[in-house]
């Protein structure tokens, strides 16, 4: 059983090993420290099994800054299409971005990536989308801790036997919340960047509480 496994190992491609080293670094405990990835994507549709990635966007969050200059944005090659989502998103099936292969987005997003904390507003989705593409290209599921923002934000709201809490919150119900701007929504990099907003400002209300570190930030989310 332990040769099956180090063989399975063994046949992983040097980009997965690579992306794998990097969880090997001590963890770090100050959020001032962490580098989030806020990630979002842009797909054919909601079903797990039978939709793919059409876009990925995401940019890196370090020390309370979004880094605008080290954003992710690719667009993905797709058979599949669905014309009741293009009016959402806008990506059309013959348009004119350059798009690549589902293999080369899951390397490149790796290398971006690597062991950071990946941040996302109804983060089980794109999440179990993007392991979807790891599945069909043989591959493990993503290593990373996740947070999200629609779980986060609950834990800002004042618990009380008057107010009804819901079980989820959308992202435009978070951009209403915090007055943020919804340019470029339903975009995967402009959604990544509202929902970077909103995690730093539901950030600053968890701290306003306590002082946070990493292991309890993550068990709110």
């Amino acid at each position: 059983m332990i040769d099956f496994f180090k063989k399975k190992e063994s046949n992983l491609p040097d980009f997965w090993k690579n992306y794998e080293a990097t969880f090997s670094k001590n963890a770090i405990e100050n959020i001032e420290d962490i580098t989030f990835v806020v990630l979002d994507t842009e797909t054919t549709g909601l079903d797990y099994y039978t939709d793919r990635m059409l876009c990925i966007g995401a940019l890196k969050l370090h020390k309370n800054v979004i880094k605008i200059d080290s954003t992710f944005e690719i667009f993905i090659k797709q058979e599949h299409y669905n014309r009741e989502t293009a009016q959402i998103h806008g990506i059309l099936k013959n348009g004119k971005t350059e798009r690549i292969t589902e293999l080369e987005a899951i390397k490149l997003f790796l290398v971006y990536l690597e062991n950071s904390i990946i941040i996302a507003h109804h983060a089980h989705f794109d999440i179990t989308i993007f392991n979807k593409a790891l599945h069909r290209n043989n591959l493990p599921k993503l290593k990373n801790k996740v947070l999200d923002t629609s779980t986060l934000y609950k834990k800002t709201l004042i618990k009380s036997n008057l107010l009804n809490r819901k079980e989820h919150y959308s992202l435009d119900e978070l951009t209403d919340k915090f007055n943020i701007s919804k340019k470029d929504r339903h975009t995967a990099l402009g959604d990544a960047y509202i929902t970077a907003i909103a995690f730093l400002k539901i950030l600053n209300k968890l701290k306003e509480k306590k002082k946070l570190t990493v292991q309890q930030l993550l068990r709110l989310g």
